[in-house]
């Protein structure tokens, strides 16, 4: 029966692949604080330095961390990012990567049980159908996105490049949320047009119970319909203003093992769902810098891909 020090050993080991001659720089906020130092134990016993840092709580997804610790990420050989928010869409760690020497693991608001039930070191699916889906959403052109209780959008993927987040991070350089499991992409700036009707969760929101309307005009939110959750939805996304509305990735879940929960993390990893990400798209190519990055995640969702069906009521057609 898989256990925590089991997730941990497979995230070490199979995901990041760490020798016994790498640094190690373990970034925790205070919830997470009991976690990161179970990691840090962890990588103790394989790497010859190890190094843990706690962090005030991170409270805003997309936050830059302080000039100093974003200087030290890019001076370890491996990153593992262990915070109540999600610092995978910040200048600090793109920097960190981009000096091509180190290699990044990002595990925003993680929880013991989503460790234990998605890190389980059989990852050949996953991998499998995220590079699958990487392929086809750079090679395509134009999609739409459907669901029977109304979502529909449509949007460019033309010229821009899928990526896939397969959780094996084995090359200096490389980014992945843990748990992973998807295949993404960011659509065209200013190009997406319709009604998304969320579903599944949103970020500090959880599960959604009653379904959020979103009205999306040249890639911008334009107005936000529901109930409770659509006001939080509002309250949320108000301090970014424009750029915050900003339509910035459109992405697929591929991990087998991932439910449901109402943590962003796992929940657009789902295999079948579909996640609608908003804010900064820099990481997607896109020039939309703001310090907020939300994922919105869709239910049974059906996604086609010029003209052909890549996606149907949540099962994968490829």
């Amino acid at each position: 029966m898989p256990d925590l020090h089991h997730a941990i050993h497979s995230a070490l080991q199979d995901c990041l692949k760490i020798e016994r001659n790498e640094s190690i720089l373990i970034l925790a906020d205070k919830p997470l604080s009991e976690l990161g130092y179970t990691f840090y134990q962890k990588s103790q016993a394989i790497a010859k330095k190890s190094y843990l840092t706690i962090l005030p709580e991170v409270n805003n997804h997309g936050a830059e961390p302080p000039r100093f610790i974003a200087t030290m990420m890019g001076k370890n050989d491996v990153v593992i990012m262990l915070t109540s928010r999600s610092l995978s869409h910040t200048k600090a760690r793109r920097r960190a990567t981009q000096k091509g020497t180190t290699r990044i693991i990002s595990l925003p608001g993680v929880t013991k049980e989503t460790l234990i039930r998605t890190l389980t070191g059989n990852y050949k699916q996953l991998i499998y159908y995220s590079r699958k889906l990487a392929d086809i959403l750079t090679i395509g052109r134009s999609a739409t996105l459907t669901t029977k209780k109304g979502t529909h959008l449509t949007f460019s993927i033309s010229r821009m490049k899928g990526k896939s987040d397969t959780g094996m991070i084995h090359q200096p350089g490389q980014f992945s949320n843990l748990p992973a499991g998807e295949g993404c992409i960011g659509p065209v700036q200013g190009s997406t047009e319709g009604i998304l009707i969320l579903d599944g969760s949103f970020p500090q929101v959880g599960l959604i119970k009653k379904p959020v309307k979103m009205s999306i005009k040249a890639g911008q939110i334009v107005r936000i319909s529901g109930k409770e959750e659509a006001e939080k939805i509002r309250k949320l996304l108000r301090p970014f203003g424009k750029d915050g509305r900003n339509v910035a990735e459109i992405g697929i879940g591929t991990n087998p093992n991932a439910k449901m929960t109402g943590l962003t993390l796992e929940d657009e990893k789902v295999l079948g769902t579909m996640h609608v990400g908003f804010g900064n798209n820099i990481s997607f190519g896109g020039k939309v810098d703001v310090k907020c990055h939300f994922d919105g995640v869709v239910r049974k969702a059906t996604l086609v891909i010029d003209g052909k069906t890549i996606l149907e009521d949540g099962e994968l057609k490829v």
